[in-house]
């Protein structure tokens, strides 16, 4: 069977459930158990046996039919009629138990319907199709995502291929994962009964996938159960010293905390702001990382404030007013309201000092922004509601996982298209586990105004592939906030990304890309292209162009140039080559050895250096324009066939190629330098200006030599 328990009287990981809402009395399952092998309530009655469940679930729904909550309880409690869990409790137990954790969460009917059955299926004589008849479509599809997950083994083996089917069906319908999330946080409350090295198994499952889900998924609550739970099983001493800290500060006369609390209720008062002030005690994971962090722990490490206001603009009057009337700190705000989370989670963060020393955590937020912190998607509802007839048209598609949920979170259908894109179950498993590691995301513009949502850590090449899928094997450049970047730049939150593409079709990506790509989105693609063109891969240098000078034809001896007029009868006239003048540059001259003038430009760095020594300048001026030499200096990034098409467009404006050096790259950047004759100085603008046009180069310049 899928569901394990323990015996209570086993002893096991404890771990005491921080207080997030008003305590309900706590629920004997043993004795609910009991009340659901004494058969079924009269029809059309409710049983006792589900009457928490109801009582959760009409809190959050007051007008919600119960009915189908009394059928699908009668029809799971005949069907495991007889089952037992390990610790002797009637199975029956279990699915009420996931129900309950559901319904306190906010989940609509349907969700609890189905998770009433979500092991009927699996367990029990009754099939998806009586499912289906009995309870509709919907039911049916989630019963039916639930059953795929739990038919699949947990072994090490097994593990890529069951999280590529959860992922599959997570993707179809959200609702699948927030049934299989609470399924294992009852699983986890009982495991004690289990070896211990199972538990260790479990646990560290758990931690790895299910946890970093529940955490993409926004499910906070479930969320921070979980790592408690997997924290007293994984890391037990830990657990112990964490327990005895909070157990200390609980039994302390004094609280740091309440006094805060009751300061920032007297602020809100005064100023007319209607608002809940509440204490929120840190659950164990996060007091023991707090710990780590700041050492010694005050009365206020051990919980964080909790400010819940009616709308959006009370949220910003409460952080004005704590910041006029209480010290702020300021380097502590944060706006997730303006820039939600990626899990949908919104808030004001900020913290405020005591005159101790002592800094308070600050979290400012609505109701409904609350109650999406605490639940996530399962606060969504169903999905399909507005949509009556999408069961019945998606009937068949179900089956098939390929159902887009319209409230599937930006990151989950980027997770879906590269597990297609994964060419085998390691690749898909590793990049997986890397891509639930990234536990913050960053958000970053484009100029015309969309937005990407990438890991923190992201680069150029992982906006590229994310906004451009396989296309994005052309992008040659990339200007962050205004300035051009290497595609090897980090992102920051907030930054403005303009992605530079080639227009060349046989445009190919880097293995050096490898380095930069960190979503799976990039890795993929760039992996897939890499295996399928082999043998370019292998014959590509680190830097798509040549890293030695070209061989070019030799630079004839220095020449006199006829279009310069000197103001010295018979002298020999020589172009510097140090900054290569050419009409209308502004220059002068200065003798050297053997009568000759050199001609430099007036920005040369050897004009200042001559007249530093003492050296008298020589007045020249252009005469016939016609004919020059000139040394260019081209940066781009580096790509294959850059050179060639470089020099392509400069023979194409009529430039006669003297000399090139291409210096060695330096991260993805290649420095060119071209000395040209040209027929005409008069079109040196131009020649500039279509070197400038070549897909890769970003700046065109006369050489400046020191």
């Amino acid at each position: 069977m899928s569901a394990e328990a323990t015996n209570p009287a086993t002893p096991g990981p404890v771990v005491p459930t921080v207080a997030r809402r008003k305590a309900r009395p706590r629920i004997d399952l043993r004795r609910l158990g009991l009340a659901a092998l004494l058969g079924n309530a009269a029809r059309g009655r409710l049983p006792d046996a589900i009457g928490h469940v109801a009582e959760a679930h009409r809190a959050h729904y007051p007008d919600a039919d119960l009915e189908p909550l009394r059928r699908a309880y009668v029809l799971a409690e005949s069907s495991h009629r007889g089952q037992m869990r390990k610790s002797g409790e009637p199975y029956i137990t279990h699915p009420l138990a996931v129900t309950l954790i559901l319904a306190e969460l906010g989940a609509e009917t349907t969700t609890l319907t189905a998770s009433l059955l979500h092991d009927t299926v699996e367990d029990t004589e009754v099939t998806l199709d009586q499912v289906g008849e009995e309870f509709g479509a919907e039911v049916r599809y989630l019963v039916d995502g639930v059953t795929k997950l739990e038919k699949v083994d947990y072994g090490a083996a097994a593990e890529p291929e069951t999280f590529r089917k959860m992922l599959v069906a997570t993707g179809s319908d959200v609702r699948v994962m927030s049934i299989k999330l609470a399924d294992r946080l009852h699983n986890m409350r009982t495991l004690g009964v289990m070896r211990p090295e199972k538990q260790a198994r479990i646990a560290k499952v758990t931690r790895d996938v299910l946890i970093p889900l529940a955490e993409r998924l926004g499910v906070q609550a479930l969320k921070t159960e979980l790592e408690d739970l997997v924290f007293a099983i994984l890391h037990p001493e830990e657990y112990a010293h964490t327990r005895e800290l909070i157990a200390e500060n609980t039994a302390r006369a004094d609280d740091p905390l309440a006094d805060i609390a009751d300061e920032v209720r007297a602020v809100l008062r005064e100023a007319d702001i209607p608002a809940e002030v509440l204490i929120r005690p840190r659950h164990f994971v996060s007091v023991h990382r707090v710990s780590r962090k700041r050492g010694e722990l005050r009365g206020c490490d051990f919980g964080r404030l909790l400010v819940l206001v009616n709308e959006d603009a009370d949220c910003y009057a409460v952080l004005g007013e704590l910041h006029t009337c209480l010290t702020p700190v300021v380097s502590e705000f944060k706006d997730f309201i303006a820039v939600p989370k990626f899990n949908l989670y919104q808030s004001l963060h900020t913290a405020v000092a005591r005159p101790d020393g002592q800094v308070a955590e600050v979290l400012i937020r609505t109701h409904q922004m609350h109650k999406v912190a605490e639940a996530g998607v399962v606060a969504l509802g169903n999905p399909y509601a507005q949509a009556a007839d999408a069961p019945a048209a998606d009937t068949d598609d179900a089956a098939d996982g390929e159902r887009a949920d319209p409230t599937r979170p930006g990151w989950l259908s980027r997770l879906l298209d590269w597990q297609k894109a994964a060419p085998d179950t390691d690749t898909f498993w590793s990049t997986l586990r890397e891509d639930l590691a990234q536990d913050r995301e960053i958000t970053v513009f484009r100029p015309d105004g969309g937005a990407l949502g990438l890991p923190d850590g992201a680069t150029c090449v992982d906006a590229a592939y994310a906004q451009y899928g396989e296309d994005a094997h052309a992008c040659i450049g990339a200007r962050v906030n205004g300035r051009l970047a290497t595609l090897s730049t980090v992102l920051k939150d907030g930054d403005t990304v303009q992605l530079l593409m080639g227009q060349d079709p046989a445009s190919e990506p880097s293995r050096e890309w490898l380095e930069h790509a960190h979503t799976p989105a990039a890795r993929i693609a760039i992996q897939r292209w890499l295996a399928t063109h082999p043998t370019t891969a292998a014959e590509e240098l680190p830097a798509p162009v040549p890293s030695r000078p070209v061989p070019e034809p030799q630079a004839p001896a220095p020449r006199t140039a006829s279009a310069v007029v000197v103001d010295r009868p018979e002298a020999a006239v020589r172009l510097a080559g140090c900054c290569t003048p050419v009409p209308p540059d502004e220059v002068t001259g200065f003798a050297v050895r053997g009568g000759v003038v050199t001609v430099h430009r007036m920005e040369c760095a050897a004009v200042a250096h001559m007249k530093g020594t003492g050296r008298p300048e020589v007045a020249v001026s252009w005469g016939d324009s016609s004919g020059c030499r000139v040394t260019l200096v081209a940066e781009s990034f580096g790509r294959p066939h850059l050179l060639a098409d470089l020099t392509e467009a400069m023979a194409q404006e009529g430039a006669e190629i003297v000399s090139a050096t291409v210096e060695p790259p330096t991260q993805q950047r290649v420095r060119h330098t071209y000395t040209v004759e040209l027929p005409d100085a008069a079109h040196l603008p131009t020649l500039m200006r279509a070197m400038r046009n070549v897909p890769g180069v970003y700046d065109v310049g006369r050489a400046r030599h020191q």
